[in-house]
């Protein structure tokens, strides 16, 4: 049987109920003590500053001090606590602010009890543990941030010549149809692939369809 000291733990939440389910888990665990819990992120820091935990359980949405504002200041004064986001959201600005505020994982409230003990084991090991919702979230925004820039403010010109574009029309038959020369109608075409990022008249069309820039 290992002699070590549990990793000791305080628990950040507004709601009671929460706290004292998270108390009623770690009880029941031999390596991991609850020698704390605060209602607020203000209570949270007066807490790490008295107890010196290993390991922070911080809730998210609380009234004043939130978990973010709170979780920066506790990683800023005692760089040896180790917070854990314990919430319900995993929009992709919060997972991102609270990493950025200093918290080593990410993990749902509705994580299994056995993955939550692993988490605060890893934790106080330096390793991160992110939720695979908060993962998800990452990788939308990194998705998103990875498609190209459109500038969907294309003349009444250019939005006819594209609709044209998309039944299939070469220059040519554009230029016939419009009543424009092909040079004009190739200017057309090059200012509407520039203000799409697109390169080339497929991509254009693809484009167009998907931030429905044609009228119905």
């Amino acid at each position: 049987m290992s002699t070590a000291a549990p990793i000791r733990v305080i628990v950040v939440d507004d709601h009671a109920v929460v706290r004292g389910g998270i108390n009623f888990f770690l009880s029941t665990v031999d390596d991991i003590e609850l020698v704390g819990e605060a209602n607020s992120g203000e209570a949270a820091i007066a807490l790490c500053d008295e107890l010196q935990p290993d390991i922070v359980l911080m809730d998210m949405m609380m009234p004043g001090l939130g978990g973010i504002a709170a979780t920066r200041a506790i990683c800023k004064r005692h760089h040896h606590i180790r917070v854990i986001a314990l919430t319900s959201f995993a929009e992709n600005d919060l997972v991102q602010s609270v990493l950025q505020a200093g918290a080593t994982s990410y993990l749902m409230k509705d994580v299994p009890p056995h993955e939550l003990a692993a988490a605060i084991r890893d934790a106080y090991a330096g390793r991160a543990t992110l939720a695979s919702e908060a993962a998800e979230a990452l990788i939308r925004q990194v998705i998103q941030d990875k498609e190209p820039q459109v500038d969907t403010d294309l003349t009444e010109r250019e939005i006819e010549v594209l609709t044209l574009m998309i039944e299939g029309l070469s220059n040519k038959q554009i230029a016939s149809q419009i009543n424009l020369s092909p040079n004009t109608i190739r200017t057309h075409v090059s200012s509407i692939l520039a203000k799409l990022n697109a390169v080339n008249r497929t991509e254009a069309v693809r484009l167009a369809i998907q931030h429905n820039l044609i009228p119905q």
